[in-house]
């Protein structure tokens, strides 16, 4: 029995696997021929923030895969009467074959995952957001063919899809270079972890010369938005222009997990450009998740 709470609770070897697997699943659902390998499995869902691509594509991969997704709040819930993580893990465990989490503290999803006797699936912490890791790995993979050796480029906030990045980084073997301001670095014990597959640096014109992958995100995560005017001072220079492209190499591509703030982050030129995947980015949430859910709850038995 194995869960996910990180990109590092898989192999390399595993974490490509499920990449090959999820482009498969890609197209045979474009080719319309999509197949139950998942009949009657029942996904549980908590989710203590809110979602759009997180929500949709587990309980749409789900249904595809031939099982169901239940989606639970602290609203309707015991949870949201105070029933403890450790108690509602034990239950859940009788009653599902999976559950996916969508929590702040990564502590939370790890103390879950502890008592539960079914995968756990780490939908995002303020820590990490390994589920958005395999959806880009993926959508490099079709576009650009294995990422190792490659430079990619994170520019903005140290937040924690940063902090994955940096996981994954120094698990498939890319050279990652982080550009944030001063004071917006990512975890500092996930960065040494990393080692030298991470590079940190203040300028953006840096990490993007001859990048094979530019990556941003928003400058205000979900609980900062009272941070926003302060960030966007400190992030001004930080913005994926269409400038900020030309300096990588010239087949580069840009990726953004959504939901994006054109004229913040990125310029509308970038994301809505040839050079953008973006689109499939989020669209492979749904297949690389499907895949994902394949390998904990079939491969593993």
């Amino acid at each position: 029995m194995r869960h996910y709470l990180s990109e590092l609770d898989l192999t390399a070897d595993e974490f490509r696997g499920i990449l090959q697997r999820g482009s498969e699943l890609r197209k045979q659902w474009e080719a319309g021929t999509l197949t139950a390998t998942l009949p009657h499995r029942v996904l549980g869902m908590i989710f203590e923030k809110s979602s759009t691509r997180t929500r949709v594509s587990f309980e749409a991969g789900m249904t595809q895969l031939g099982g169901h997704a239940i989606y639970l709040s602290p609203d309707n819930t015991q949870l949201g009467r105070g029933e403890p993580l450790a108690d509602t893990a034990k239950v859940l465990s009788q009653m599902v074959d999976a559950v996916t989490i969508r929590t702040f503290s990564q502590e939370s999803v790890e103390r879950f995952a502890e008592v539960s006797t079914i995968p756990v699936i780490n939908a995002l912490t303020d820590l990490l957001h390994p589920c958005q890791l395999l959806a880009d790995m993926q959508t490099y993979l079709d576009h650009r063919g294995d990422i190792s050796g490659k430079k990619v480029a994170w520019i903005g906030d140290g937040n924690n899809v940063c902090n994955s990045y940096i996981n994954t980084a120094k698990l498939l073997g890319f050279q990652l270079y982080v550009a944030c301001p001063d004071g917006f670095e990512p975890d500092a014990e996930v960065l040494e972890e990393a080692g030298d597959a991470v590079i940190r640096t203040t300028e953006a014109a840096e990490a993007c010369a001859d990048a094979d992958l530019i990556v941003t995100d928003v400058w205000a995560s979900m609980g900062q938005e009272q941070e926003q005017k302060s960030r966007e001072l400190a992030f001004a220079a930080y913005e994926v222009t269409p400038e900020l492209m030309g300096l990588a190499s010239e087949d580069a591509l840009f990726m953004h997990c959504l939901p994006a703030h054109r004229g913040e982050e990125v310029a509308a030129e970038v994301i809505d450009g040839p050079q953008s995947v973006v689109w499939e980015e989020a669209g492979n949430r749904l297949h690389a998740q499907k895949a994902l859910l394949e390998f904990l709850l079939n491969e593993q038995h």
